[in-house]
């Protein structure tokens, strides 16, 4: 009986994610605001039939009682987020609270059915990352001094990444950590703020020096603390950035050149690059030693086909940090590969959203910041998924909000309440433009 459910639950999650990712795209069809609220709520069933159902299956497989009660504490996570949310910002975006929540709960799932332990660590910073992420949207509101703060931003990045560099162990040939915590996920948006601050109003060649100068030092520390995927986020948003603040194909350009020719450098100066793009183009022939994870990760993926094996049915724990670094083929093996799509398509319309964001914020420091942090996710995702499927080298870097990993979970949450604060700045800066233009039609009439 148990794995009748199991084999049907698998299509049922499917259909429920398909329904959800559809969802996403289709509410933008609709203008009253009624109706987009209606398709939000019917996104909210989903997610928590999902939750429902997922966990279902993996108590019944495992008959572990702590999955009940892991359940049971993210959905009344879930249930107080959107309620403090509705209650607090009633201008913020429902469809990235929709997708946050979203995202949250395949990791959630994935993890209860690899690590209950690891599982309960990152809901807990998921609570305390939320909790601080309720009061950055009136904090973005409010303060009206933050690209006055330039070189406090570039000083901080800068001595955090020093102090990695200098007082951290390695850890998987790369200095990452002090004290358990990854200072670079939270310098990532220490670093969006100072590139929006520098060229949010001069965009002159000595500006564009400094910040050039600036961001090639964060970059520099990066690379020699061997965390090459953070360098390769910050060294991507800085030239999206660079090139929406000055209009100037040259400046990509180069760049683009100049991140080729250090690449090329990289890969002769560091073996472990080396090690890295020989697992990526064969990893069968060093299967034993660098191509290990990778032919793991293609396994999974292979196995899963279209609709998975089911959860608890695959071996994920084959995978060396599945948890960490390959959860997306752990949930094709699982979920399968229709699940995994959807899951894409899920985090390329939070992408979209944020760049919508931007494109109607007037206020050209924010609309600078928010271009910069959703650039960071949605380099970080493909970093990720294709590091997972073999379509790049794998860089080493978290799938946002569903791999596990403090630092990168905390500073996602963040990051996504900057942008609710700059969503809801947003609809401000409308409400001020219309009441502009009722008080001039006024006058006209008169």
């Amino acid at each position: 009986m148990i794995h009748v459910i199991v084999e049907l639950s698998k299509y049922f999650i499917c259909i429920l994610m398909l329904l959800y990712t559809l969802q996403c795209f289709t509410v933008f069809r609709y203008r009253e605001e009624k109706e987009k609220r209606h398709i939000l709520a019917k996104q909210l069933l989903l997610i928590f039939f999902m939750n429902l159902a997922a966990f279902t299956v993996i108590y019944l497989q495992t008959e572990d009682f702590q999955i009940i009660r892991f359940y049971l504490e993210t959905i009344v996570y879930f249930l107080a987020i959107q309620i403090l949310y509705r209650i607090f910002y009633r201008k913020a975006s429902l469809l990235l609270l929709n997708n946050l929540c979203m995202l949250l709960s395949i990791g959630f799932i994935m993890q209860a059915r690899l690590d209950m332990e690891k599982a309960q660590k990152q809901f807990f910073i998921v609570l305390v990352g939320s909790a601080v992420a309720l009061l950055i949207p009136v904090m973005i509101r409010k303060m009206r001094f933050l690209h006055k703060l330039t070189w406090l931003y570039a000083g901080l990045g800068i001595f955090l990444l020093l102090a990695v560099l200098a007082l951290a162990q390695m850890t998987g040939g790369a200095k990452l950590s002090i004290f358990g915590v990854q200072p670079s996920e939270i310098i990532k948006i220490v670093f969006v703020f100072f590139m929006a601050s520098m060229l949010w109003k001069d965009t002159s060649f000595p500006q564009v020096v400094k910040a050039t100068l600036v961001a090639g030092a964060h970059v520099l520390i990066l690379v020699v603390s061997r965390d090459l995927g953070s360098a390769l986020i910050f060294f991507i948003t800085y030239l999206v950035m660079l090139y929406v603040a000055t209009k100037k194909p040259g400046y990509l350009l180069l760049g683009i050149g100049g991140g080729t020719v250090a690449s090329v450098a990289a890969y002769y100066l560091f073996g472990h690059i080396r090690q890295r793009v020989a697992a990526w183009k064969d990893p069968f022939a060093v299967y034993q030693n660098e191509g290990y994870q990778i032919a793991q990760s293609m396994f999974a993926i292979g196995t899963g086909s279209w609709f998975g094996m089911g959860l608890c049915q695959g071996s994920p724990d084959m995978i060396p940090v599945a948890a960490e670094d390959f959860m997306f083929s752990a949930i094709c093996e699982e979920m399968g590969g229709l699940f995994g799509i959807c899951l894409i398509l899920v985090c390329m319309s939070f992408f979209l959203m944020i760049v919508n964001i931007s494109l109607q914020i007037k206020n050209p420091f924010y609309k600078l910041i928010a271009l910069g942090l959703g650039t960071e996710y949605a380099f970080q995702v493909f970093l990720t998924i294709g590091g997972a499927t073999k379509f790049i080298p794998m860089t080493g870097v978290t799938l946002p909000l569903v791999s596990y990993g403090g630092s990168s979970v905390m500073s996602t949450i963040i990051m996504l309440a900057i942008i609710q604060g700059l969503y809801i700045f947003r609809e401000d800066e409308g409400e001020e433009l219309e009441k502009i233009r009722e008080s001039r039609e006024l006058e006209k009439n008169k």
